[in-house]
């Protein structure tokens, strides 16, 4: 995941300093086992109570919209763990911090958790009588009135799972998916055996990004209650983003033996197959969802991205334009604009295809984070600061000698899986896809990350857990690929860890580069691709920190190739990477579409075909409608 910078540089501090001071009193660890627990002990209760008095009487603490209160939660999460607290115990603690900020002042500022439409228009019936007519009118995909029930339940019982866990999932229906995942984490705080809760949240955070913690939240609805099928199978969708599709293909077996036509794992097949290249069978598989549930976005959207439509493809394009104007939630309508642009633009119709784009990503903006140019320049000027030439230089003896890692990075959309498939078709190269580790590693330590060099021991131990999660994921070889683009920012934090390692950074025209994105359905947290303008200042700043790492990395460690020369060229460049890598040449790198490894990205069609140069200069179809991207050039 890419990092969306805000300004809440404040609720970060307070969340750190609390986490400091609430730490030493937490009872030790005994042992983690990745699973979720609660503070069960009376030392922990007391501390948590001491905690919660902290946050209830601190005065810079009120005022806090969602975003800054999301990070406020966060970072105090991950300054837990830094301390070696359970995650169990760190999530638990957390949620109970924001389940009571959501209670005072604080929420004035927007966020749902004291919202004034949460005051019932009508307070008629009992509890009992509420929840089942919100329950009563979410079935029946009336969210507006299921969202005014369950409000008139939490307004007369703030502390009650089930109403916030329905609220939760009307908010979901209407496109409100952080005040969603705040309900959600209400209602897990108050009942931390609550499967469906647990797994609502654990399906937010997938759709907004969050995909390490909903993975958590899906495992813990399965350990409470192991025959949840839902929960299964939002797990399998999950393990398929985070690349983990040996993980994920046995969660949608084990649905489909029961269920035959379960339509969400049949989906979840058919994502496999088409990242395994077997479209004939992804295609298969979606028009057997769709005999049975024809009104399935999902289903509807996948389809577009398994072939190239014609215009023999009418019927779908019918069916896909009905479906998204007939009110489905946000995030499904986006997906369904974001086919019917790939449509057009497949035909060549590019009027078309920018004004459903423009639709799609509308839709997204109305979630997303908003990006925040300031912060992340500040970020930018930080991490030049920190990680200057002096300081490069003086990394020393003591970090790992490994070569095993190869980073192929850049901006989203500019080559960066074509590379990986091209090298990974190399026998003494593996490609592990897209990796989160080096992300969360700066968001654990961000303050350390901006401030400079980590210490040794940690650099060493994240050595030692970084190779550990090579070998996990690929199993053993002479070098393995990590291509998650937004590695770029840690390119400082990487070197001082693995100083052997090898940078491959792809570059491509910037305007075909940020279109590219924009026609793009990334998660909610990449919000710069929603708009030109913000993909324009995303760009600038991202070649400014790549021109910053050329100029203080050893000469023999950085390989800038551009994308274009790839296409033109691929044996001249193939062989330069290869050489760069220290490896002998290998014909079967030529034939890279033939290699069946999974490809858990946008380009999974684009990496089974031969090299074709149509992407090079797609700009010119649409540059009438490129307004702020001029500016990059062509």
């Amino acid at each position: 995941m890419i990092f969306q910078w805000f300004n809440a540089n404040e609720a970060e501090k307070i969340a750190c300093e609390l986490a400091d001071q609430f730490a030493p009193q937490a009872a030790p660890v005994a042992g983690s086992t990745g699973h979720a627990s609660t503070p069960d002990n009376g030392k922990d209760s007391a501390a948590l109570r001491d905690l919660i008095r902290r946050v209830e009487t601190d005065g810079r603490l009120c005022g806090l919209n969602f975003y800054k209160k999301a990070r406020f939660a966060n970072s105090f999460k991950w300054r837990l763990l830094e301390k070696g607290i359970e995650p169990g115990t760190a999530n638990h603690v957390t949620t109970s911090l924001v389940v009571h900020l959501s209670r005072g002042a604080g929420t004035a500022n927007g966020d749902s958790g004291a919202n004034p439409a949460d005051e019932p228009t009508s307070a008629s019936g009992t509890i009992p009588d509420l929840l089942r007519r919100g329950n009563k009118a979410f079935a029946g995909a009336d969210y507006s009135e299921a969202i005014k029930d369950f409000q008139r339940v939490i307004h007369r019982s703030p502390e009650h799972p089930e109403a916030l866990n329905g609220l939760g999932a009307a908010l979901c229906k209407i496109g409100k998916y952080p005040e969603a995942e705040h309900r959600f984490r209400q209602a897990v705080s108050l009942a931390p055996d609550y499967p469906e809760a647990s797994c609502n949240l654990g399906n937010v955070l997938r759709w907004m990004g969050s995909l390490e913690e909903s993975e958590f939240w899906l495992r813990r609805a399965l350990k409470t209650k192991p025959t949840y099928v839902e929960a299964r199978v939002g797990l399998g969708l999950t393990l398929i983003l985070l690349g983990r599709t040996r993980d994920a293909k046995p969660r949608f077996e084990k649905v489909l033996k029961s269920t035959p036509n379960h339509a969400d794992a049949l989906l979840g097949m058919s994502q496999l197959a088409k990242m395994e290249g077997r479209f004939s069978e992804a295609q298969a598989l979606i028009r057997q969802v769709l005999e049975n549930n024809p009104k399935m976005a999902g289903a509807w959207a996948v389809f577009a991205t398994l072939k190239k439509m014609t215009p023999a493809d009418s019927d779908w394009l019918r069916s896909a334009t009905e479906l998204a104007a007939s009110g489905v939630p946000p995030l499904e309508e986006a997906d369904l604009r974001f086919s019917i642009g790939k449509y057009f633009d497949d035909i060549g119709e590019f009027d078309k295809a920018f004004r459903s784009f423009e639709a799609a990503n509308a839709l997204l903006k109305s979630f997303a984070v908003k990006y925040d140019r300031k912060g992340r320049d500040e970020f930018i000027d930080q991490l030049i600061r920190a990680y200057s030439k002096d300081v490069i230089a003086g990394i020393g003896e003591g970090a790992s000698p490994s070569i095993k890692p190869v980073f192929v990075l850049g901006m989203p959309r500019s080559g960066t899986s074509l590379t990986e498939q091209i090298l990974a078709s190399h026998p003494s190269i593996k490609g592990a896809g897209e990796l989160q580790f080096w992300n969360g590693v700066t968001r654990q330590r961000l303050a350390e990350v901006r401030a400079g060099l980590l210490d040794l021991p940690t650099r060493k131990k994240l050595a030692e857990d970084y190779l550990q999660l090579l070998e996990k994921r690929t199993g053993d070889a002479p070098r393995i690929i990590d291509k998650t683009p937004s590695n770029a920012d840690c390119i400082g934090i990487i070197h001082s860890v693995f100083p052997n390692a090898r940078f491959i950074c792809m570059e491509r025209d910037p305007i075909d580069t940020c279109l590219s994105c924009y026609f793009q359905h990334f998660v909610a947290a990449v919000s710069f691709s929603t708009d030109l303008s913000d993909l324009a200042h995303y760009y600038r700043a991202h070649c400014r920190l790549v021109q910053h790492w050329q100029s203080v990395l050893p000469p023999d460690k950085m390989l800038v190739v551009r994308y274009e020369d790839l296409v033109q060229d691929q044996e001249a460049w193939t062989r330069k990477m290869l050489d760069f890598l220290g490896l002998e040449w290998d014909e079967r790198c030529l034939s890279f579409y033939e290699n069946e490894r999974p490809v858990a990205t946008a380009s999974t069609w684009q990496v089974r075909q031969k090299l074709y140069t149509d992407s090079v200069g797609r700009w010119q179809a649409y540059k009438k409608f490129i307004g702020p991207l001029k500016a990059l050039g062509g």
